[in-house]
Parts: C-alpha cells; structure tokens; sequence
C-alpha cells in the first residue's frame, strides 16, 4: 500500500485511492532486465499454449498442469475450506460468513493503556495518539503467552496517515482546472507542525495484551507488555551497513542510531517470538532538492526519493534531503522488536537489503539456518529472501535475536523454463564490484535495488507479501498489479500487458530446502473476472461469481496449510466488490478455486489476516475505510465502524471467531 501524495494546499483531480495506485506504479526500474511478463510469454509461447481464442489461452498457458486436470472435476468435489459464502458487493459495512462473528477489537485512537485518554477526534494531539492506537493498521501478528491460543501479545503496524479523513476543517472539495475543464477535487489544508507531530505519533506500531473471554477477544488495558513504537521512537543499525558513512548524519555522527520507522506494511513474526516491521514507501516522507552533483542522487532517483508526499520536512530538518541527505538512507530496512520486553531498542537490519519491504515472513529451514521472504512493492522490482548465517536455537532465544545480523540475501531470477534461480547479493562476486559503484557489502544493502538491477533479477508485477508454507514446502508470492506493463514486456512470470488485477505465484522449494539457490515456479492465479475473456484470469471453474477477485496484496497460510489471500484495489469501478478475504485451494482437484469469506466497507484496503495457533480466530485489518469518491472528514464515504455523526471512519482490527467456537472454515 502507498501514501497518499498532493498535500499543503494541492488539489487532488483524483481520488485519494486513484493517488495511492498511481504513487504505487512509480516504476523506478530503468534496467534492461527481462520482465517477469517477458519470462511468461516466452515460457509458455515454447510450449504451444498460446494458440486459439485469447480465452482459452490465457488459461491453458498459465494456469499449472494440476489445476488443468482438474477443471473437469472441480465441481464434483468437496471443497476443503467448508463455509457459506459472502456476496460480493460494495456498501458502508463490513460482512463475514454466516455463522461467523466479526468483533471490531481496536479502532484508531482507542485506548491503550489503564490512564489512556479517550478518542477524541475535534480535540487530537501528538501526545494523546501516544497513548492510543494508531492509524491505517495493516500488518497483523499474534505473539501467544506461556504456550496459550487465547491469550497473547496482538503486533500491529500503521502504515501511514490521511489528513483528509484524520482532521476536522482540514481538506475541503473544491474545484480546480485540469486539462482546461474544471473538475471537483479535493483541497488538502494547510499543515502545522502540531498537525505533522500526530501523524508521526499515529504512524509505527503498536503492542497489545489481549484475551478471549466468554468467547470474545478484549484488550487488557493493564497489560505490562503493551507498547507504542512511532516514527519517533530510538533505534539501533546492525549488519554490514551500521557505522557507515553513508548512515552518518549531524545527529548521529556514529551512523549506529535512528529515530523512528515509517510506513510499516507488512510483516512477520520471527520463530523466535520477535515482531518485524517491514518499512516500505519511505520515500514519500523526504523533501527538498537534492543537485545532480551530489553522490546520492542517483541512487536516490531509484529509489524515488524525494517523493514529498508528506510535510515533515518543512518542520524537521531529518527529512530534507537539501539539509541531511543520509537520513533517507536509514529508512527502508526491516525492523525487529522484541513485544516481550517494552523497554528494548528496536534494531534496524540491514543485512536485509534496503527496498520497499512489503513483508518479510520467516520460516526455519530443515538445516536449521532461518529464511526470510520479502517483496519489494513497486512496479518493475524484485523478489528477495534472506537466509541466516547462523542456525535457530529453540533454547536461546538470545542468540536467535542476533541470526538476522549475518546472512545471504538472494534476488530472485524467474526462467521460462520454470526454474527460479536465487542469486547472491554479495560485494566482489559477478557485478557487484567497485568498479561499479560497490566499494563494499555496505554499498550493495543500501543500494539493494541497484545490486539487483545490476544481477540481472526479474522485474516484477509489484511483488508484496512472500509466504512459505511449512506443510507443502511451496511459497507464495502476491503479485499485485502492473498497469504500465506493455505488451511487449511480457514474460514467464508476468503473462499480461497492462496487468490491471495481479496474480500469484507458486514457488516450489528444492526437496523442501527453503535455503535452496534454484526453486521451481508456477503461476497459480492470474486473477480477475474470468467471465471476460480479454481479462485472461485463470480461476477454476468451481469459483462462483463471488468467488473471483482482482489485487491480491498480503496472505496467510493456517494451521492446516491453506492458503488464504487479501486484496488491496478492488472497488466498485474495476471489479464491482471491495476488497476481502478469499479461501484459495492448492491442493488437488479444487486447485485454483476461491471464495469470498470476508469483506470490507467501501473505500477500505484488507490487510494483516492472521491467525491464532489453532485457527479458531482469524484477525484481520481494515485500513483506510471510507476512502472512496471525494472523501473528507466531513464527508467520508462511510463512518465505519462508529456509524456516528461527527465520527470519522476508523482503521480497525477485526477479530473473527465461529459461533459456538471451532476452528475456522
């Protein structure tokens, strides 16, 4: 997901959802390395798949020889995720399977401690939303205490802030020309540093204690683990990149120390209990004019930086790059905190690579050394994952604390021979050398993006959350759209031109080592309404009209090892639903099939679904609700969840149990 741009005074011709996709198809990737669509194409074309009618093509040529045995069967067999399914549609609520309960359990602003102020949305300030819940929650975590699968640690990130939805009296629909016709748009008000402070204090994460009680999941206001972190919270840099130069800043003379993580997407929760946020769209909080001279520049132009959506830069030097040009340097990381100890300086990890982390889900490998998927989400960039130097010690969760400072992150080349070949990004082997502009392992973390160019890794469809699945040894990778890819970009792994509803892609690890250097691939989904031929979408012919969906974003595999998938980008317009939660199989003859379990209200993004250790609860996050049309404070699209006048809608965690208790679906 991306911050929405065009504020101080900017009319906004477009939606604010329009905004944040465009920002998301910034394409910063000018390499000449082949697209996944490329790679797709060809593999497939070598096959003779694409022959015929466009519909049948679009099927037959990517969908896995599995899923096109299965066609014939699907509507014989019993489906293996068994609920009711949800109609889709667009309205002001939210809506859940039947026999199934969706409890709102934290809203923005709610409190989250015993002497926590009460939500007051006419009478907001920094230190107020320190004690409160933040905004636009997305990723969703839950630590369990002493063992138990009813009570635990609930580890949320808020991503970002709308000023339009967030601030009385602040942005107001006016008109303004575009294109010499005057259009309706909205008018972002004048910022204050009062303004900027509550929106570093609402960005971050938050700690919860939370327990089931009479079936019903509560905060406990008195929890001693329960904890804000924001974008002015103290950090620490570990890994090849800590102390460098390029980290050093007037602040921080040391390059050791960092206030702050922002725009923390999704996430993952280690095997050893800590909490990683990942930071993604940083690029967005930095402005200023940087010369071409200087030596950051073009390393900054790849990265988008500076984007200026914000204005924290008018009040903090930190984010001018005229005035502290590292500072952007020391964002982008993935972030480790230990929910266990409220005290504790979160790490930035920088042996991780510095991109736009969508997430970064880890799993133990069956040698014992820990890998951590990551996408970069943007349009034409890569797929990593990060495998530890050291082994996972179920006895010293200590020294596991230490597993992410060394290792070997890899990029992923997808070949349309349907192998993955995953190469190292390792200072003084192939290109990554000084001669081209790699003095150290330092540069090639920093400049990960550039060392992936250089690799010649596969440009991606906007590649966000990276899942292994522990029972089948596959990995899922949410590709989530790409609608400046042309035609005659195409490849192996990105099969559509102008890729306006994503897809997912199945990796399969070599005898079930996820640590592996070269994997194999299918596309399990190309997404979509598969009644529209020119869609090309590739769901079974079980799936109900309900079932299909556009914009996969973030997923989760539960106890059992399904696979289930949240979107981001569905709307009224594109695909007649809002966004969701679908039960996908990928096993069997119901390969391929989805249905709808979850929706959100109008104007909402899904993120963080997570479950409990024994699938009984199923958190999901609703961010940005009301977001739709011409929205402001005043007028929002929807006051979901309060539904009352004066209230503005709220991003809520939603805790979703069966009714009289079992396990989900």
């Amino acid at each position: 997901m991306n911050e929405i741009i065009g504020q101080d005074n900017t009319a906004l011709s477009q939606t604010p959802q329009e905004i944040r996709e465009a920002q998301e198809d910034y394409g910063s990737n000018c390499s000449a390395n082949p697209t996944m669509g490329d790679i797709i194409h060809r593999r497939f074309s070598r096959r003779g798949f694409l022959g015929g009618s466009l519909a049948v093509a679009a099927i037959a040529s990517t969908v896995s020889p599995l899923a096109l045995g299965a066609a014939s069967e699907a509507q014989a067999a019993s489906p293996s995720f068994n609920f009711d399914e949800v109609e889709a549609g667009v309205d002001e609520t939210h809506h859940v399977a039947r026999g199934y309960d969706a409890d709102i359990l934290l809203r923005w602003g709610d409190k989250l401690f015993a002497d926590s102020p009460e939500f007051d949305p006419m009478a907001q300030t920094a230190a107020t939303q320190l004690r409160q819940f933040g905004y636009n929650n997305d990723y969703v975590g839950f630590v369990p205490l002493d063992g138990a699968a009813d009570h635990g640690l609930l580890v949320v990130n808020h991503e970002y802030t709308n000023a339009e939805l967030m601030f009385p009296n602040f942005a107001k629909v006016g008109k303004q020309m575009v294109d010499g016709k005057e259009e309706d748009a909205v008018i972002m008000g004048e910022f204050t540093k009062e303004l900027v402070d509550i929106e570093m204090a609402a960005h971050g994460g938050t700690v919860v204690e939370i327990r089931k009680v009479d079936g019903k999941w509560r905060p406990v206001l008195d929890g001693k683990y329960n904890r804000r972190i924001t974008a002015m919270t103290e950090m620490s840099i570990s890994g090849p990149a800590a102390g460098h130069d390029r980290l050093k800043t007037k602040d921080d003379p040391t390059g050791t120390r960092v206030f702050g993580t922002i725009n923390n997407c999704a996430g993952g929760v280690t095997p050893w209990g800590t909490w990683l946020m990942a930071e993604e769209n940083i690029n967005g909080y930095f402005g200023g004019e940087m010369p071409e001279s200087h030596p950051e520049h073009a390393a900054f132009k790849r990265y988008g930086i500076p984007g200026d959506n914000y204005k924290w830069h008018a009040f903090y030097d930190r984010f001018d790059v005229s005035k502290e040009p590292n500072e952007a340097n020391r964002f982008g990381w993935v972030v480790e905190v230990d929910p266990m100890d409220p005290t504790s300086t979160p790490v930035k990890h920088t042996a991780l690579g510095r991109f736009k982390h969508e997430g970064c889900e880890s799993i133990v490998n069956k040698d014992g050394r820990v890998v951590v998927y990551c996408g970069d989400d943007e349009r034409f960039d890569y797929v990593y994952k990060f495998v530890t130097a050291g082994k996972f010690n179920p006895d010293d969760r200590a020294a596991n604390m230490k597993l992410l400072d060394e290792g070997t992150l890899y990029v992923a080349k997808f070949h349309e021979d349907g192998v993955v070949e995953w190469l190292p990004l390792i200072h003084g082997q192939g290109p990554l050398t000084e001669a081209n502009g790699f003095r150290s392992q330092a540069d090639v973390v920093i400049n990960a993006r550039l060392a992936g160019d250089a690799l010649g890794a596969t440009k991606m469809d906007r590649p966000e959350d990276v899942q292994p699945n522990p029972k089948t040894g596959k990995v899922y990778c949410m590709l989530t759209n790409n609608s400046k890819r042309k035609d005659e970009q195409v490849d192996a792994a990105n099969p559509r031109g102008k890729n306006k509803f994503g897809h997912i892609i199945e990796i399969t690890e070599t005898d079930g080592d996820f640590a592996s250097t070269k994997s194999t691939w299918e596309v399990l989904l190309k997404c979509g309404d598969p009644s529209v031929a020119d869609v090309g979408a590739s769901f079974s012919t079980a799936t109900t009209a309900n079932g299909w969906f556009g914009m996969p974003d973030n997923c989760a595999i539960d106890v059992d090892g399904r696979l289930w998938v949240a979107t981001d980008g569905n709307n009224k317009k594109d695909t007649g639903r809002t966004d969701g939660v679908w039960a996908v199989e990928t096993e069997g003859p119901m390969r391929g099939t989805s249905k709808l379990f979850f929706r959100v209200p109008v104007g909402a993004e899904m993120c963080g679904p997570c479950f409990n250790p024994t699938s009984d609860t199923f958190f999901v996050a609703v961010q940005h609700p009301g977001d739709a049309g011409l929205p402001t404070f005043e007028t929002p699209a929807t006051r979901w969840p309060d539904f009352k006048d004066g209230m503005p809608p709220r991003p809520s965690v939603v805790a979703i149990t069966k009714q009289g208790g079992g396990k989900i679906a």
